[in-house]
Order: C-alpha cells, then structure tokens, then sequence
C-alpha cells in the first residue's frame, strides 16, 4: 500500500522527476517492470552512506524504501489479506512489518533481491493504478533527496493522479487536499498555454510529478505548487 507520511516529509531536493512520452503501447505491468528496473539501475552506484539518506517518507531512509518496494512486489491478494490481519488492519504497523522482513544487513542485497522481484506481476487487492503510485511516488521519495532526476511515462503519471484525487487520505491518497479544487497540469496538455486540468474550483498549479506527490502527502516545496 501507499505509504502517506502524514507530516514531516524531507523537503525534494533542486533535481525533480519530469514527464515524457506517453506509453499507451506497453501494458500497465510493462510499465511499472520497466520503472523498477530503471530505479535499480539509479540505486546501483549508491554508497553506503547515500543508502543512509532521509527519504521524502518521514522515519524511512532510501534503503527503508527499497525494503517497501521489494514487499508491494511480493505481496499476493492472499498475503496482503492475512499480514493485514496480523498488523490488526493497521496500515502503517503493515507496511513496518514489510520493511523490516525485506530490509537485508546490506543494501546491496536488498537491491539484488529487488532486480529479482522486479518482473512480478503479484499484488494486494487494490486498483490497477496503485501499482502506478507505488512506482513512481516512492521512485520520487528516493530519487530527490538523493538528487537523482527521473522522465516517468506521462500517461501512467496522470492516471495515477486520477486515482489519489480519489483516495482518501487516510488510505495515502489526498481526496481532502483537491476538494473543491482544480488541479492544472503544467507540463501536460494540448500545448503550454492549454494545460489539462482536472475538477473544478480554484486552481492549484504544478508538474504532474509535483501535484502527484501533493495528493500522495509529500511535502512540496512551496514554489512548486501555487
């Protein structure tokens, strides 16, 4: 599941993650293999103090993250069912547990079983798109403090938008933070001067990889979103 951190997130760092292409051609598992497998490859120079680093998830580090990333991969319909039983249907006591039985001694490790997990096609119960906002928000939660830059598919970051206008913010989503407002895309649309927006009401104005770390309960430098 997503993890929202409800306070406190790292501030992102000058190198953000942008928007490219759309991939309409490639599957939505397609997509989400090819993103693990590019995060991967960013992770593979890392040091043992970068693995170190405060990640935009407030009380994880990057390798936490990675951790997270290896169990969502893992995670079956059934697993997510009885871990989530065993957390007493605490989401965050969840994701904790998933973290610490995936976080290897060296991060190294807990790298090399990402690549193996990376192709897997296995995951809890929820709607397609959550596959989308696990991949690209966590690859943004450690990406930026670390400086890395990142072009995620457009087309996989609006409907990963879609879906946390949606979402509650209780279940990491930031269906309150839009309400009553008209989130306006500024690097997708028809042209510059005719950006895609959605909802109606005031605007709130960004990058489709800023507003989606908005509605996921990152903290975004001011100047980001307006």
């Amino acid at each position: 599941m997503p993890r929202a951190p409800p306070k406190g997130c790292s501030q992102p760092r000058r190198r953000h993650g942008s928007v490219g292409l759309v991939s309409r051609q490639k599957t939505h598992w397609e997509i989400v293999h090819a993103e693990r497998r590019a995060l991967a490859d960013d992770l593979t120079p890392l040091s043992d103090k970068e693995w170190a680093t405060p990640s935009l998830c407030t009380g994880w580090t990057v390798h936490d993250v990675l951790a997270h990333l290896v169990n969502d991969a893992t995670t079956t319909r059934l697993s997510f069912v009885a871990q989530l039983a065993a957390a007493r249907f605490d989401f965050d006591a969840l994701n904790q547990r998933g973290v610490e039985s995936e976080r290897r001694a060296r991060p190294l490790d807990t790298l090399a079983r990402f690549r193996e997990v990376a192709d897997r096609t296995s995951s809890a119960p929820t709607p397609a798109a959550t596959r989308y906002v696990e991949a690209i928000v966590h690859g943004e939660d450690i990406r930026r403090p670390l400086g890395i830059a990142h072009t995620y598919p457009v087309d996989a970051v609006l409907e990963a938008i879609v879906h946390q206008r949606k979402t509650p913010v209780a279940m990491g989503g930031g269906r309150e933070l839009a309400a009553g407002r008209r989130l306006v895309v500024t690097d997708a649309g028809t042209t510059a001067a005719n950006p895609l927006s959605l909802g109606q009401g005031p605007a709130v104005r960004g990058t489709a990889i800023d507003l989606l770390l908005w509605l996921s309960g990152r903290d975004i430098a001011p100047e980001a979103i307006s």
